[in-house]
């Protein structure tokens, strides 16, 4: 099944807010150590908008997980 735009965006989104609660993690706190601006993170988590390949792999960097985790998020 193909997913839209919008649905891996979604599902990219409650990957990484589910990651970053599970550390215990603010959004701020998130957002400062990968070096993305405050607002822009919070889009990103509700799925908002389509970032770049670079700010999702500088979120698994700080969280430590592989950013192979995330994709494999998208598609189930």
């Amino acid at each position: 099944m193909k997913l839209s735009k919008e649905q891996v965006c979604i599902r990219l989104g409650e990957k990484i807010r589910e990651e970053r609660i599970k550390q215990g993690l603010t959004l701020e706190r998130l957002a400062h150590e990968a070096e993305i601006d405050y607002s822009q993170l919070n889009r990103i988590e509700l799925g908002k908008i389509n970032t770049s390949i670079y700010q999702i792999y500088q979120i698994c960097h700080f969280l430590k997980i592989p950013l192979t985790d995330i994709f494999k998020s998208i598609i189930g």
